[in-house]
C-alpha cells in the first residue's frame, strides 16, 4: 500500500490480521512507495543544535552511569553480605542483577554512540571511550563498529543487511513449523535467542547476512572486514582478552562463583536486552523488507520501529523510542534524539512507525507472526508471514 493509496483486497485482509495480532489495535503497514520527502527535508525540520556533540555532556552520561554501576557494586559486595538472613540474600541478588544489567545496557548504548561518532567531534576520543566501555562488556568494539555501520548502510535489504535478516519461506529448515507453531517451541526459541543470540552472532554471524565463507567478529581476516580494518580488529580482540584476563585474576582471588554473581549474570542481562531491543526495532508485521530491485537507503532506514520500554527508555538513553531518528542521522547524540523525533514526525507521516505494545507481549507476538518474509502484490517488497 502506498502512502494515501487505496488498499487492495489482499492488503485489507492483511490489515485486519495486523489488527488481530496487535490485540485489537490496528497497526498500519509502513508505506513502501518512494517517500514524498528527501533526507535533506527531514534534516531541515530538525533544530540545528540537535546535531551538535558536546564532550562535557556526553561524558556526563558516562559518569552518571558509572556512578550507578559503582553504587550497585557496593550494594552487592558490602550490603548484601551484611543482610541478616539467607532469605534476604536470595531476594537481594536478583535485584542487583536486574538493576546492574539494565544500567550496563545504558553503558553499552553510550559505547554504541562512540561507534557512530556521535559522542564527540573527535574520532580518536570516540574510539578510545568506545573501546574501553565495550571491552568491559566483552564486546569487540571495532569489530562490531564496522559490521554495525554496514547494517545502517543496508537496513531493510534482504541481501546486504547485517543483523536479523529474515529468511524467505523456501530457505527455512524443515523443523521451523514445529518450533514456531506451538507455544513451548516458541518460548524455547525466545529463551535461546536472548541467552545465546549475542555470542552466536559475534562468533558465527548467526542471524546475519550470508558470506561466501565462515564469518566471525573476532577474525581479523574474516569476510566481514576489508584490509584497512584488520588492524583494528586485532585491537578489539586485545581489549576483550585484557578484560578476560582481569576476570581470570578476579576468579583466582575471589572464586569463580564470585565473578559469576558480580559480573557474569548482569552481563547476560545486558546481552539479552541488546538482542531484544535490536530484534524489536527491526522485526514487526508492519515493517517491509526489500530485495535489490526495490531497496534504497531512505526506505530501508525508515523500515524500523520505535518502541516504548517505559522507564527503561531513559535508562537505555532512548535508543528504544528514537530508533527511527537514529537510523536517519546516526551521528546525532542520544540526548537530542527525543527533540529530533518530535520534529520529524510531521514530515514522515505514515512513514514513521511506533508501537506502544508492552515489550513482553510484543516479543511473543513477533515470534509468532514474523517467521519468514514473502512478496505479496508487489515484487521486490517482502512482508512477514507465518503460514505453513
Amino acid at each position: 500500500m502506498g502512502a494515501g493509496g487505496r488498499m487492495t483486497e489482499k492488503e485489507r485482509e492483511k490489515q485486519e490480521q495486523l489488527g488481530r495480532a496487535g490485540g485489537g489495535a490496528a497497526m498500519q503497514r509502513s508505506p513502501v512507495d518512494k517517500p514524498p520527502f528527501t533526507l535533506g527535508q527531514i534534516k531541515k525540520a530538525i533544530p540545528p543544535h540537535c546535531f551538535e556533540r558536546s564532550i562535557i555532556k556526553s561524558f556526563s552520561y558516562v559518569v552518571h552511569d558509572l556512578v550507578i554501576v559503582a553504587a550497585l557494586l557496593y550494594f552487592a559486595l558490602v550490603i548484601i553480605p551484611a543482610l541478616p538472613s539467607p532469605q534476604l540474600h536470595l531476594a537481594a541478588w536478583p535485584l542487583y542483577w536486574i538493576a546492574q544489567g539494565c544500567v550496563c545496557t545504558g553503558v553499552w548504548v553510550i559505547a554504541h554512540e562512540c561507534g557512530h561518532h556521535a559522542f564527540s567531534d573527535y574520532s580518536l576520543l570516540d574510539d578510545v571511550v568506545g573501546l574501553v566501555l565495550h571491552s568491559s562488556l566483552m564486546v569487540p568494539y571495532f569489530s562490531w563498529k564496522y559490521s554495525h555501520r554496514r547494517h545502517h548502510s543496508n537496513t531493510g535489504s534482504l541481501e546486504r543487511d547485517e543483523v536479523f535478516v529474515p529468511k524467505k519461506k523456501e530457505a527455512l529448515p524443515w523443523y521451523t513449523p514445529y518450533v514456531y507453531n506451538n507455544p513451548v517451541g516458541r518460548l524455547l526459541h525466545i529463551v535461546v535467542q536472548l541467552t545465546l543470540g549475542w555470542p552466536l552472532y559475534l562468533t558465527t554471524n548467526a542471524s546475519g547476512r550470508p558470506y561466501p565463507r565462515f564469518a566471525c567478529h573476532y577474525d581479523p581476516y574474516g569476510p566481514i572486514y576489508n584490509d584497512r580494518e584488520r588492524a583494528q580488529i586485532f585491537i578489539s580482540d586485545a581489549g576483550v582478552m585484557a578484560v578476560s584476563f582481569g576476570l581470570y585474576k578476579l576468579a583466582a582471588t575471589f572464586g569463580f562463583w564470585w565473578v559469576v554473581r558480580v559480573y557474569a549474570v548482569p552481563l547476560l542481562i545486558v546481552n539479552a536486552w541488546l538482542v531484544l531491543i535490536t530484534y524489536l526495532q527491526h522485526t514487526h508485521p508492519a515493517l517491509p523488507h526489500y530485495d535489490s530491485s526495490e531497496w534504497d537507503w531512505l526506505r530501508g532506514a525508515l523500515a524500523t520501529m520505535d518502541r516504548d520500554y517505559g522507564i527503561l527508555n531513559r535508562v537505555f538513553h532512548n535508543i528504544t523510542d528514537t530508533h527511527v531518528a537514529h537510523h536517519l542521522f546516526s551521528t546525532m547524540p542520544h540526548y537530542h534524539a527525543m527533540e529530533a523525533t518530535k520534529a520529524i514526525k510531521p514530515i514522515l507521516g505514515e512513514y514513521y512507525q511506533f508501537d506502544p505494545t508492552p515489550v513482553a507481549k510484543a516479543t511473543w507476538r513477533e515470534a509468532r507472526e514474523c517467521i519468514y518474509v514473502e512478496p505479496e502484490d508487489r515484487k521486490g517488497v517482502f512482508w512477514y508471514n507465518n503460514k505453513f
